[in-house]
């Protein structure tokens, strides 16, 4: 591990990484709690946020996961688009269960990338 990409790497700093993955999580948690037509947007602003900072994360320090976190992310927004207009319509239970997939998909991702490639590559 090079210094200089742990050093730009936002999960390293209690700060950025709170900001850039803690908040939107907690958004998403929070947002259960409210009606559909207000949920939708809530995980879907979460989702892109947290995508958008993997992306931008795996661009300045070469962090292996974020690489293809922020794309999953970004395309998980299309499910909850899904749900959210009630194409396929879900409970709370439904909703619980999405959102357990889609932030269990991220950990699983990194934690599969990272084994395979390091915590920094250019997999």
């Amino acid at each position: 591990m090079r210094s200089d990409q742990s050093a730009k790497d936002w999960l390293g700093n209690a700060r950025t990484s709170l900001l850039a993955w803690g908040l939107p999580q907690a958004a998403m948690l929070a947002g259960l709690f409210v009606a559909v037509p207000l949920r939708t947007p809530i995980w879907t602003l979460a989702l892109a946020w947290m995508g958008m900072a993997c992306m931008l994360n795996a661009h300045q320090c070469s962090r292996t996961h974020c690489r293809y976190t922020g794309p999953y992310y970004l395309a998980t927004v299309i499910p909850v688009a899904i749900v959210g207009m009630g194409i396929l319509p879900l409970g709370f239970y439904g909703w619980a269960l999405l959102g357990i997939v889609i932030l269990g998909g991220s950990y699983l991702i990194w934690w599969a990338t990272e084994r395979a490639w390091g915590k920094f590559s250019n997999a």
